[in-house]
């Protein structure tokens, strides 16, 4: 199995720089699950109503916090025309890292989402000003997908600038069309393609290249909204690194502590300037469960 080679391993804890935490019940459910599964810092976009105001962004972070203090949850907005150049400059003092752009209707909770990228050009003008993050939602209205989910995204990547990153999810590295196609728990937007998408990103995610890291666009929904109905839900977390190993679709030698480190961890903090977390430790150990992260404090 993969992971032997792994066993008591100790890493860096885990940032995740794409998780939906919901609110209310359904965040009192997963929010205490976030430090077993070996992660201490996770940005959080998405919610209804969407958060379109300092104020709304830092009474949600505190909601987060009481149920789990030792996390630390980035906070962005949302991309509305309630955000103005005035917000972003009140968001970069209460330590808000960044705004997160929908296309309006292109996924769950989008409906308020841009129709128009020219009337916020001077809110991007100030976020460049005070160095702040435009997280965007990689799928277009017409249904051309422009995440970084197919070979050419990655090399699009590449290709920019050094303050482009892409964010990778687990399932994306091992999944299929095939996968999400019978079965409505493996449906997931940006839905899975082509094998040789799937391998693009897998030597992505294992290259060591800071534009690629961990963001798991982790999603939890009620079971009844992923099986019958007119919609179904779109969201899925799965341990692709092993898998992709089982599926003979990644070598288990281009996986080392260092690539796990900087996928998982490093590379994610670079970008996000995160400095706290950094001393904690998960360690990796095959239990009853197939993956058990347990943070400790490095002494």
């Amino acid at each position: 199995m993969f992971l032997d080679k792994f066993q008591h391993l100790q890493l860096a804890a885990s940032v995740d720089a794409h998780v939906h935490l919901r609110d209310g019940q359904m965040s009192e459910l997963v929010v205490p699950t976030i430090r077993p599964g070996g992660v201490n810092t996770v940005h959080v976009p998405n919610l209804i109503p969407p958060i379109t105001s300092v104020k709304h962004a830092l009474e949600y972070r505190d909601r987060l916090q009481a149920l789990e203090p030792n996390v630390q949850f980035l906070m962005p907005l949302y991309l509305h025309e309630d955000i103005t150049p005035d917000v972003i400059r009140e968001a970069k003092k209460a330590s808000i890292t960044g705004v997160k752009s929908y296309p309006a209707d292109v996924t769950m909770n989008s409906s308020l989402g841009v129709v128009d990228y020219a009337i916020f050009y001077p809110v991007f003008e100030e976020m460049q000003n005070q160095d702040t993050i435009l997280n965007l939602h990689g799928e277009c209205p017409s249904g051309k997908d422009i995440t970084i989910m197919s070979a050419e995204e990655v090399e699009a990547v590449k290709k920019c600038g050094r303050a482009v990153a892409g964010t990778i999810t687990a399932h994306h590295l091992f999944m299929i069309a095939d996968a999400w196609a019978g079965d409505p728990f493996c449906f997931c937007k940006p839905v899975a393609k082509t094998p040789a998408d799937r391998n693009a990103l897998l030597r992505a995610a294992s290259s060591g290249n800071p534009k690629f890291f961990l963001g798991t666009d982790s999603a939890p929904h009620p079971a009844k909204t992923k099986r019958g109905g007119d919609k179904i839900a779109a969201g899925l977390v799965l341990d692709a690194f092993e898998q992709g190993c089982e599926k003979k679709v990644l070598k288990e030698e281009d996986i080392t502590k260092d690539t796990l480190e900087g996928f998982l961890n490093g590379l994610g903090r670079r970008l996000y300037g995160i400095e706290g977390g950094r001393n904690e430790r998960s360690i990796l150990q095959r239990g009853e469960e197939e993956i058990v992260g347990i943070l400790k404090t490095k002494t």
